[in-house]
């Protein structure tokens, strides 16, 4: 009676992030979701209860589903029925079950390489097929000639400050210099992979929600075709 009551006057914050990545099959609530509370040991039981089990092959590497914040409540409540849960987090998130990868450095190495290799040659392409579209070599060379009066030979200051500042553009827009940056704020980069994480993620947790609408849509169909059938029998 005195744990009940105790567990009546606590108040236990939960916390999900939107995208959570774990290496293990059998998952637990503390894997996946912080836990804030006055008491340490409720903390810590409520970290060990088991919370779902990812059925995972061995060819797949990877795993993706969708929970409910309502399911981890329910799990909690399980096991200790007078807490009062709060949530801080998500009301929807997703576990991203990932495989331990072993120490590949050369495989590694080469993927970066590859990688390396197609944005430069690509990044030139596009540069050269831009240059070649508007006629740049044509435009220098009547500039050149209309300020200095002298036919221009393809190879002049202009040609040179143009490609030096065409390297300084692109890394100063972008703000990659190796490991370091000019500032705080996050690149270009930066922020259209968040956008796109953002909307890989929204596009999952709303495919799950309409998946189970559509199942308990059809589960109320059901029942309402057997109630119907029922009636008529009588």
């Amino acid at each position: 009676m005195n744990a009940a009551k105790e567990w009546m006057m606590q108040a236990v914050y939960i916390k999900a992030d939107r995208d959570v990545e774990v290496d293990r099959t059998d998952i637990r609530i503390g894997d996946v979701i912080q836990i804030e509370g006055t008491d340490k040991r409720t903390r810590e039981q409520i970290c060990r209860l088991p919370l779902v089990t990812v059925s995972c092959t061995d060819q797949k590497k990877e795993s993706r589903m969708c929970l409910s914040i309502l399911q981890v409540i329910r799990k909690i409540h399980t096991a200790f029925p007078q807490l009062d849960i709060v949530n801080v987090g998500e009301k929807d998130f997703i576990i991203t079950y990932k495989k331990e990868k072993d120490a590949g450095k050369f495989l590694h190495v080469l993927k970066a390489a590859i990688v390396v290799l197609i944005s430069f040659f690509g990044a030139a392409f596009s540069t050269m097929a831009f240059n070649n579209d508007v006629d740049t070599v044509k435009m220098f060379g009547q500039i050149y000639e209309l300020t200095t009066g002298k036919p221009s030979d393809g190879f002049t200051i202009l040609e040179i400050t143009y490609s030096i500042g065409l390297i300084l553009g692109i890394l100063i827009f972008f703000n990659h210099f190796g490991k370091s940056r000019s500032g705080t704020d996050p690149t270009p980069l930066e922020v259209e992979m968040r956008l796109y994480e953002n909307d890989i993620q929204t596009t999952l947790i709303e495919n799950n929600s309409r998946t189970e609408s559509g199942s308990k849509n059809k589960g109320a169909d059901y029942v309402d075709k057997g109630n119907h059938a029922g009636s008529a029998g009588t």
